[in-house]
């Protein structure tokens, strides 16, 4: 078979061609985190979009620092025109770690870090320190949450903490079939001192 070579004038004289495909994961916001006590990404406020846009949504959380020790990073959502972010949600969560002596590996079930029916802020991952050098990084992923038959799954996998490896796994579901377009961030406890939370939205494969 011959090499085709092409040369200025036979680019120039192409008339039309093909559109070039969008990416099939697109941000829609950032939020840095600067002593916050919750980060709120709400559908229709401040660019956000978190409706049938998508299928699937994905946050990524970068360097987040707590303001103080032990604390979690942890998310609740609100249905359309919800204001108490307390959906009911039933979820799982296990973890494992190894500390930098190499005296330390577990892998575990977080008993109490769970819930069965449960309205509260949902851990994300482990319990992160406050040292200069302690912080998480991870994501949650949100599968179709405008949908009003189904119930609303999401996973999370986090790494966390300064003295050890600590990998987290989190899933679960809002238990409703109204669509849930709201979804906030906050520490178990104290201000998010500082990081990154991004929000993308995925398309249809």
């Amino acid at each position: 078979m011959a090499l085709v070579k092409y040369n200025n004038n036979s680019i120039s004289a192409i008339t039309s061609a093909a559109a070039i495909p969008a990416g099939a994961m697109t941000l829609i916001k950032s939020q840095t985190a600067s002593s916050s006590a919750t980060i709120s990404f709400v559908d229709g406020t401040s660019d956000v979009v978190l409706d049938s846009t998508y299928p699937i949504y994905l946050f990524k959380f970068i360097g987040i620092h707590p303001a103080t020790n032990n604390a979690s990073l942890t998310f609740q959502g609100n249905v359309s025109g919800g204001s108490d972010y307390n959906e009911t949600m039933t979820t799982s969560w296990f973890y494992a770690g190894h500390n930098e002596g190499g005296s330390s590996t577990y892998l575990t079930y977080g008993t109490g870090a769970d819930q069965a029916q449960g309205t509260s802020f949902q851990a994300i991952g482990a319990g992160i320190n406050n040292n200069a050098d302690d912080n998480t990084s991870g994501e949650l992923w949100l599968f179709n949450p405008s949908s009003t038959t189904y119930v609303k799954h999401f996973m999370a996998r986090t790494t966390a903490k300064g003295d050890e490896a600590n990998d987290s796994y989190m899933s679960g579901y809002f238990n409703t079939t109204s669509a849930i377009d709201e979804i906030q961030f906050k520490m178990s406890s104290g201000n998010m001192d500082a990081g990154t939370i991004k929000l993308y939205g995925i398309k249809d494969s």
